[in-house]
Parts: C-alpha cells; structure tokens; sequence
C-alpha cells in the first residue's frame, strides 16, 4: 500500500465538490479542534497523553487525504482548507514544543520564516490561495515533520531512550526540506503570476491585430 498519495485511483476522473461538509473536510476540522487540546495537555506537563493526541492530530493529514481519493471525495474548499490546516497546526505545535524545551528553537525559525514569506508573496501576487501543485518533497518534508515532532515530545515523557537523538535528525531532515520545499513553492507562484499576466493581456493583443 502506498503511503504518499494513498487512495489514488489510477485513471479515475474524480469529481470536484463544492460544499463544505464531506467527510475528509470534517476530519481536517477536527485537526484543528485536536490543536488546543494539544497546547493545553503540554502546558500541564501531560506529555505522554499530549503524544497520543498529536499521533491523532499528525494522522489526520494521511487519512483526509486517504478518504478524499479514494471515496472521490476532493472538494474545493479542501484544496485550501488543508493545506491551511497542516500550516497552523503545524507552527502551533512545533512552536508549543519550543516554549517548553521539548524542540529546539532552529526548527519553528526553519518553518515560520519561510512561511511568512510565502504567504506575503502569494498575498501580493494572488490576494488570495494560489492552488499550487504540492511537490514529493513537499509531503516527504511533512511526513518528517509531523514524525519528528511526537517523538521529541515521547523523548520528554519517557527521558530515556533514542528517541530525542532520532527526533533531532528527523526534525533537521525536515527542516531543511522545508525551506527548499519552501523556495520551490515561492518560484512556482511566480511562474503562475507571470503566465496569467501573459493571458490577461493576450486579449487585447488579438484585437488590436484583428483591427
């Protein structure tokens, strides 16, 4: 069974919906209502039962995914609400970990920088979500991330183990995928920019040509 890009049919002509309630856009909702209960379990020191309920919250992006390709189930509003969802779930949970030593600070910098960015770029250019095509590295990036991060938080409940040492390298892997996923991301914005310039102004020019 595949892991990236689980459920896929292959030649399968899938359907767009375009309301808000099915069943993968339910389950990235409660991604974001598992976020505070997050943040609150680890300010109480609750490690271990903060972990189980971040492997929930991590496994919601696989299985959303999941539930929308393989029960022709893509919407648009899934296009920007999980991808939205994985940013701020994301941040938040990484950023939670640093506030209380549980990760380091290099791997909230190595995800909020970049993203700022993004986001001002694609503010600028689109007002708006700019639909790109998410990269192998782009998941693959994710995948670390979202593996990296429990485990540092098992490493503090358990103080023992490899698991802070295996959480460390994955969190780095992650890291730096993510800024190259990053730059990746800002060039295919403004390749998009640029081609929809070129469409808006072709108009006019097959006018003045015909005139």
């Amino acid at each position: 069974m595949r892991f990236i890009g689980a459920g896929t049919r292959e030649g399968f002509e899938y359907t767009i919906h375009e309301g808000f309630w099915t069943a993968p856009n339910v389950v990235t909702v409660l991604r974001f209502l598992l976020i505070p209960v997050f943040v609150a379990l680890v300010a109480q020191d609750r490690f271990m039962t903060a972990f189980w309920v971040l492997v929930a919250l991590s496994s919601t992006d696989w299985i959303d995914g999941y539930i929308a390709r393989r029960f022709d189930q893509l919407s648009t509003v899934g296009r920007w609400l999980d991808p939205l969802a994985d940013r701020l779930s994301l941040i938040i949970v990484t950023a939670t970990l640093v506030v209380f030593d549980i990760a380091p600070v290099w791997v909230v910098l190595a995800i909020v920088i970049p993203d700022v960015i993004l986001s001002i770029n694609t503010y600028v250019l689109f007002k708006g979500p700019p639909d790109l095509e998410i990269t192998l590295l782009g998941k693959v990036r994710t995948a670390c991330l979202l593996i990296g991060l429990p485990l540092a938080l098992l490493g503090a409940s358990l103080h023992q183990g490899m698991f802070p040492d295996i959480a460390v390298v994955l969190l780095a892997a992650g890291s730096g995928m993510h800024i190259i996923a990053s730059a990746d991301y800002f060039i295919q914005a403004q390749n998009k920019a640029r081609r929809q310039r070129r469409e808006q102004r072709r108009p006019g020019i097959e006018e003045d040509s015909t005139a």
